[in-house]
């Protein structure tokens, strides 16, 4: 037996579709031939949607991808023929779905009317299967031996005509995406995974879009610099004035006025036009045309009553920072804690990021507020109600349970 080792097998460049780019289906004559081809062919469905995030403001689809064994890929333009769809949601909704973080393009496929029976997520499963690169390259690159490379996907795919190279990009999104479930769906097994896979992926597959955030002006980069109400005041009515125009004109709120811009604006509190454009980004030319409009935003901010003003310190709706757990209540912290440590041994011993063992926020709030007989049929139903799965709870209970009895 020889001792040296045979290096790993370079990749396999994955440059171009083995059937070529097919053309992109722009008409109801063309989604109605996609359909039937589709419904003709076997087996689960790749698909894949391209949007323009950091372009626009909306989150829909500006290009779907579709594969299938027996009958190929096919990229469909939704945006002219959003109102033909209808053959294909007939055609593939009953069918299983594979995606790589499903999560993300769910949403805008739900919007066209497409959405599946069934899902297998590529890039869960490799969270699951304990991976530590999950993204879609390094899953393909490990598991089929190919090298999927970084192309277009943070470009503008509202962009039409879409250029050649950014369609072959998309093309080979899906192109082994089949064949990499195959492979995903027998590590699992291997690792006796399934059933927790498949608990996962009906979660994200009737989880829906996600609810949009309260005080979404708060996110605001760089707001942490302001510390009086009257200047967030400032940053929620610039922040709320750019969002209005950024949703009627679809674009990118960032496009319209930087954050950046909006807290310079906040902090400055300028009171003519003059002094506005004087700040950074205001005095460019597309901003001077805007100038009206944000003063009008600042002067409100600067005449609200007292009582009107945002708290300088965001209402908690939950548990606090757990930074400040061992002032404000020492055993929820000693909790905390012992759960952490027991999660973190968890996830080594079955090889999944405790992330997804069981949600932060979930171990924080049974940790911060625990049933008040703190029996792991309490601990249980407050899980499930919370929307953890089985398989989940089965694992973590136990856990909970351990350090709420141990500091009660």
């Amino acid at each position: 037996m020889s001792d040296t080792t045979e290096p790993a097998a370079a990749p396999v460049p994955l440059l171009v579709p083995a059937d070529g780019v097919p053309p992109v289906i722009e008409t109801a004559d063309g989604v109605r031939d996609a359909a039937r081809r589709l419904a003709a062919g076997t087996g689960p469905l790749a698909v894949d949607a391209e949007r323009a995030s950091g372009f626009r403001y909306s989150s829909r689809a500006y290009l779907v991808q579709l594969r299938r064994a027996g009958a190929g890929t096919f990229l469909l333009d939704p945006i002219p023929t959003v109102g033909d769809l209808t053959p294909l949601a007939e055609a593939i909704n009953d069918l299983e779905w594979v995606l790589h973080s499903a999560d993300q393009d769910l949403p805008c496929l739900a919007e066209l009317g497409l959405r599946p029976a069934a899902l297998f997520d590529t890039e869960l499963a490799g969270r699951l299967a304990g991976f530590e690169r999950v993204g879609l390259a390094a899953i393909v690159e490990r598991m089929l031996g190919f090298e999927l490379r970084k192309g277009h996907g943070a470009a503008d795919w509202s962009t039409r005509p879409l250029p050649d190279a950014w369609l072959n990009y998309a093309a080979l999104d899906v192109e082994v995406l089949l064949e990499l479930r195959d492979a995903m769906a027998k590590e699992l097994a291997a690792q006796d995974k399934s059933e927790w896979a498949a608990q996962e992926f009906e979660h994200v597959r009737l989880a829906g879009p996600p609810q949009p955030k309260p005080d979404r002006w708060r996110r605001t980069s760089q707001i942490h610099s302001l510390k009086s109400p009257r200047q967030l005041a400032a940053v929620r009515e610039l922040w709320t004035a750019r969002d209005e125009i950024a949703r009627k004109r679809d674009i990118s709120p960032s496009r319209i006025l930087p954050d950046s811009a909006i807290v310079t604006a906040a902090s400055a509190d300028p009171k003519s036009i003059e002094t506005l454009r004087a700040l950074p980004v205001f005095g460019g030319p597309r901003q001077r045309r805007s100038s009206r409009l944000w003063l009008a935003a600042l002067e409100r901010a600067r005449t609200l009553p007292q009582s009107e003003l945002p708290p300088v310190t965001q209402p908690f709706t939950g548990p606090p920072p757990p930074s400040r757990w061992a002032k404000r209540d020492p055993e929820a912290a000693a909790r905390l804690a012992a759960a952490k440590t027991a999660m973190a041994e968890l996830g080594e011993r079955v090889r999944v990021p405790v992330e997804n063992l069981l949600s932060p926020d979930l171990v924080r709030r049974v940790c911060w507020t625990p049933p008040s007989d703190g029996t792991p049929a309490a601990i249980d139903a407050v899980l499930a109600d919370a929307g953890a799965r089985p398989w989940q709870r089965e694992l973590t209970v136990p856990i909970l349970a351990e350090a709420v009895k141990a500091q009660p």
